[in-house]
């Protein structure tokens, strides 16, 4: 065995000790990046999801991504910041998402998913590697989808259960979203322009008839004062609405989306649990029950307007499908199943 001389031994063990060296500093400069994540909470710093993003941000960390909370009550001027560059990720409900990513963004579409067994098994899709590619929109990219509930018709008056009586009724609708004034002009009813921090005050002053949100929302934002004695909560859901987690991907290490939608999947069972947990606090006499009739009615016009807003170019036609396929695997039997509609 031939003889290494001290002096290339010593060479060697130099160079070790300076590749050694560049590979902590190439950690140690992974584990600094820092990014700023501008949190939407209705409720600030005392909301559940601010105490999400605090747990987030210490997994965030394991990724190499030192995160910066920025609380805000508004999702508006958070969604305005990220696209200004203020911060680098944000948190916002999938009817906004949309603007950043059409795929995604059609989640929330009326009617698409039933109920919270569906819901779950498209969020659990989601988060597969398999769809990573449209997870990204350009230089954006949705890095984890969390269940916010059911979206439910809040009523001041809890005659209005069926479509039919919804027939020049104002409802409440986000301002920066047509769609939600296109779907409510099907059902013959004036949209109201409103954005989270105000259709709350505008339901409750009887500036609107009725207002369509989460059930997360109905204790924090008092919406029983907007009911009343008399309204209620028609208790057929409008559609299913998302909490969606958009990064400014090129700011993130290349592996990020991924480690961060698995991390992501892995809270949805807890999430589910509040959801409904909160359901089953509502005061039992302000649900509103459809008959199986009426409860017919409401998802043939609601399937109309969801099929004419994808003909008119607003939703994405491959999440369509997708979403289809999981009604019809839940229901075989659906009249929709045997259509080639979406």
């Amino acid at each position: 065995m031939p003889v290494v001389p001290a002096r290339s031994r010593f060479l060697m063990l130099l160079l070790s000790l300076l590749f050694a060296c560049l590979a902590l500093a190439s950690r140690s400069a992974m584990a600094a990046v820092t990014l700023h994540y501008c949190v939407f909470d209705p409720l600030g710093t005392a909301g559940d999801y601010f105490t999400m993003a605090r747990d987030y941000q210490l997994e965030a960390k394991r990724w190499g991504v030192d995160l910066v909370l920025d609380p805000y009550t508004n999702d508006s001027l958070a969604a305005e910041d990220f696209k200004a560059g203020q911060c680098d990720i944000t948190n916002m409900i999938g009817l906004r998402a949309r603007l950043f990513n059409e795929f995604t963004g059609t989640l929330d579409a009326p009617g698409a998913i039933e109920d919270y067994a569906q819901m779950h098994t498209v969020l659990t899709l989601m988060s597969s590697p398999k769809l990573a590619r449209f997870m990204t929109s350009g230089q954006f990219e949705v890095v984890g989808i969390l269940p916010m509930g059911a979206t439910y018709n809040f009523v001041n008056d809890r005659q209005m259960n069926t479509i039919a009586k919804f027939t020049n009724k104002k409802i409440a609708v986000m301002g920066w979203d047509k769609v939600e004034s296109i779907m409510v002009e099907q059902f013959g009813a004036i949209p109201i322009a409103c954005d989270t921090t105000s259709f709350a005050g505008k339901f409750n002053n009887g500036t609107v008839d009725i207002a369509i949100a989460p059930i997360v929302v109905y204790k924090p934002f008092e919406l029983y004062k907007g009911m009343g004695t008399k309204g209620g909560i028609i208790r057929r859901p409008v559609g299913q609405l998302s909490m969606q987690l958009v990064s400014r991907s090129t700011k993130f290490p290349p592996d990020f989306g991924n480690q961060s939608r698995e991390y992501i999947a892995r809270q949805q069972d807890h999430a589910f649990g509040v959801v409904r947990n909160m359901e089953n606090e509502v005061e039992q006499h302000y649900w509103v029950y459809m008959n199986t009739a009426q409860h017919n009615e409401f998802y043939r016009i609601v399937r109309d307007g969801r099929a004419y807003l994808a003909k008119s170019g607003f939703y994405d036609k491959r999440m369509l499908n997708i979403l289809k396929r999981v009604r019809c695997g839940a229901d075989p039997t659906n009249s929709e199943c045997s259509t080639g509609e979406e």
